[in-house]
C-alpha cells in the first residue's frame, strides 16, 4: 500500500519546497543559498538568532543581508540577561534564552529566521518556538570549530 505523503504538506510547506528548489544552485555556498531562498520567497525581514560565541559572524551576515536590501533583526542567546536560577532552580550564571530569542523575532515580524551556533537543546527550543521558518546556518561544535562533519571524517 502506497502512502500519500503529499497530504503531510500544507500550502505554506509546499511553497517553501518550491522556493527552496528554485533557489538551489550547486555552485554557491550555504550563505548564498539562504540569500537566494529569501529573495525567491519574497522575504523582506530576516531574523538572526545567534550564540554570543559567533557574534562576529552574525554581524557579518547581518551586514551582507542589509546590503541586499533585507531588514534584519538580530538577537543573541543572552537576550534579557535572565538569571539561570529563574529558569532552573539551583543553576548559576546568566542563562541562554532561546524561547526569548524566538519571541523577540516574532515580535519583530520576521519571515525567515537563521540560527547560528545555538547549543544543543537550545536550538530545539528555538526551533519549536519560532513563528517563522528556521534554517540553521552554523551549528555549535566546540571541538571541531563549528564544523561537526569533521567528527565523521576523523572516525572513518
Amino acid at each position: 500500500m502506497e502512502k500519500d505523503f503529499s497530504s503531510l504538506y500544507s500550502s505554506a510547506d509546499k511553497q517553501i519546497m518550491r522556493d527552496a528548489s528554485d533557489a538551489l544552485n550547486a555552485k554557491i555556498d550555504r550563505v548564498e543559498e539562504v540569500k537566494n531562498f529569501a529573495r525567491q520567497a519574497g522575504v523582506t525581514t530576516i531574523g538572526i538568532a545567534h550564540c554570543t560565541a559567533v557574534k562576529g559572524e552574525a554581524q557579518q551576515l547581518q551586514n551582507e543581508l542589509k546590503a541586499l536590501g533585507f531588514k534584519v533583526v538580530k538577537v543573541d542567546c543572552k537576550y534579557g540577561r535572565v538569571p539561570f536560577t529563574d529558569i532552573v532552580d539551583g543553576y548559576k550564571g546568566v542563562a541562554c534564552n532561546p524561547a526569548g530569542q524566538a519571541q523577540f523575532l516574532a515580535e519583530h515580524h520576521t519571515q525567515l529566521n537563521i540560527m547560528m551556533g545555538l547549543c544543543v537543546g537550545h536550538d530545539m527550543i528555538f526551533n519549536a518556538r519560532s513563528k517563522a521558518p528556521v534554517t540553521p546556518l552554523l551549528v555549535k561544535d566546540r571541538v571541531f570549530k563549528h564544523h561537526p562533519r569533521l567528527h565523521f571524517l576523523e572516525t572513518e
